[in-house]
């Protein structure tokens, strides 16, 4: 690993180690993620929205597993790849902008996914949090296709430490900006596990998309 690996490493650690504590991030993440609207939303056929069958099941918040794999340490991560709707994407490590927004990837790049510093890395304890647009000016983006994921496809999270953290996905839903469940979505469940976000719901030129949709899975396998 080059030196500057090292050093970009060693700071997002210690961006990691200097977070507020989740109910403040929830509220941060809430107001930066409605501004993850880039997205046209023009064209012809907007994207997949989550089918209420597919809704998480709170009654496994807070329990172990079965045979879960155990937390990774901390390791920065390198790639999202959901092999169901054909994502292969880099992630890189996203903030807060100066005005205390969660910083969304380049919306010019549409294969981009950002991975917020502020959470833990994907595959340790606690709630990882990546986001990514639903499309741009010039069409669909990396994460168009979310909603159309089902329970039990899986997410897969190549991290700088060689591991590939592999999460099941035991929910997708679709919620309003305006009524976001923050506790609920980003709040740590004593386990490993991974929101992937990005826009959805009902779109307007004036306001954007209405809503965020949000798959929820847990850690499932290691390698």
């Amino acid at each position: 690993m080059s030196a500057s690996e090292l050093a970009d490493l060693a700071e997002v650690e210690e961006q990691r180690r200097k977070r507020a504590p989740w109910g403040v991030i929830a509220l941060v993440l809430l107001t930066g993620l409605a501004l993850i609207r880039n997205g046209s939303g023009e064209f012809d056929v907007g994207p997949p929205q989550p089918a209420s069958a597919a809704a998480a099941d709170t009654r496994f918040h807070g329990t172990t597993f079965g045979n879960s794999p155990a937390a990774l340490p901390f390791a920065a991560p390198d790639r999202v790849l959901i092999p169901a709707i054909r994502v292969d994407a880099p992630v890189l490590p996203v903030g807060l902008d100066p005005d205390g927004w969660v910083a969304a990837p380049p919306p010019e790049d549409p294969n981009l996914a950002g991975w917020f510093t502020g959470a833990v890395s994907p595959g340790e304890k606690g709630t990882a949090v990546v986001v990514g647009h639903v499309d741009n000016k010039q069409g669909p983006a990396v994460f168009y296709g979310l909603g159309a994921l089902k329970k039990g496809n899986r997410i897969e999270i190549r991290r700088k430490d060689g591991k590939t953290a592999i999460f099941e996905i035991y929910g997708i839903e679709v919620f309003e900006k305006s009524n976001f469940p923050g506790d609920r979505v980003y709040g740590s469940k004593g386990t490993p596990e991974l929101r992937v976000i990005t826009c959805g719901g009902g779109f307007s030129k004036q306001h954007g998309y209405a809503g965020n949709v949000v798959a929820f899975a847990r850690l499932a396998e290691v390698r």
